[in-house]
């Protein structure tokens, strides 16, 4: 077991797939804002198809502050942000977290009667907006998964079993991380996994930082154990997975993966739903939306298009 962890641990950074300061400023400040469920919302916008814009692991607005100002001229943007990340408190009910946001999310829809909504989420975000397509196909009107897989990337070779005592291993040893520590791996990941431009990852691991510890370690065990293929048939709706790619993060064992080689490997986890399409874009890491902001706007602005 103790190299089936290693293994995968190395996968994962090499392929720049884990998953997980200062205030940011949209261009405009959001006309209603509130929470439903454990989720926090932000609404930008008034009028045009609705998008929801979901953050990955740790994240907050700030994520999209780019797209927010490009899409809410066009479209109403809710952007909201999970319980125990960036600053808000974690979860009264400290286990199922990614459940509890995936009722929160078909709450937000029911209660603040979104229209059939396109769902825009990061990392752990677009898992979740995988998952509930797969769930609830009829309520929204297309995914755009920006890194954001229905199994966490490397946990497809390995079982069931296996997956879950990986996942409880990373739980422990994230949540007894100190302030001091968990401060310094989010410098870290942002620095060798989350962006290129070194002075982007000094700007935001503080943002990733201010998240709770032990929620945080929570999302992350659910998130490495989970696997939402089967939900997949059932998400018969457009999907778009953009894959980032960095060439020197794939140059050295044990992951050595072209460009396309990867976008395949994307493809074949997606493989269960009817529409999906993977786009790979390059030079960028995880945060792809900091590393190439035009790319990946003209790749969501074609997307919505398409709609």
């Amino acid at each position: 077991m103790r190299n089936t962890v290693k293994t995968v641990f190395h996968v994962l950074l090499a392929s720049s797939l884990l998953v997980a300061g200062s205030a940011w400023t949209a261009s405009a400040v959001a006309a209603t804002s509130g929470q439903v469920g454990t989720l926090k919302f932000e609404v930008h916008g008034t009028q045009g198809r609705p998008v929801i814009l979901i953050p990955g692991l740790e994240g907050g607005p700030w994520v999209w502050k780019d797209t927010i100002a490009r899409l809410e001229k066009n479209h109403v943007v809710y952007a909201v942000t999970l319980a125990g990340f960036d600053g808000m408190p974690a979860p009264a009910r400290k286990t199922g977290l990614i459940d509890q946001a995936d009722t929160s999310l078909l709450q937000l829809i029911e209660q603040r009667h979104i229209d059939r909504p396109v769902l825009v989420g990061h990392s752990l975000g677009g898992t979740l907006a995988l998952r509930f397509a797969g769930e609830h196909p009829k309520l929204v009107s297309g995914v755009v998964a920006v890194d954001g897989l229905p199994i966490f990337p490397g946990m497809d070779r390995v079982s069931a079993e296996q997956r879950q005592a990986i996942a409880e291993r990373t739980r422990t040893q994230m949540a007894a991380m100190t302030p001091a520590q968990f401060q310094a791996a989010a410098l870290a990941y942002m620095q060798h996994v989350g962006v290129i431009d070194p002075k982007l990852a000094e700007q935001y691991a503080p943002m990733n930082a201010r998240s709770d510890i032990a929620a945080t370690a929570e999302y992350m065990s659910e998130d490495m154990a989970a696997d939402y293929r089967p939900l997949l048939k059932q998400a018969d709706v457009p999907i778009l997975e953009i894959s980032p790619y960095h060439a020197p993060d794939f140059a050295k064992p044990p992951l050595q993966l072209s460009e396309a080689q990867k976008t395949a490997y994307y493809q074949s986890l997606l493989a269960d739903a009817p529409h999906a399409k993977v786009v790979s874009i390059s030079p960028a890491r995880h945060f792809v939306m900091f590393d190439q902001p035009a790319k990946f706007q003209q790749a969501l602005d074609d997307f919505l298009k398409t709609l």
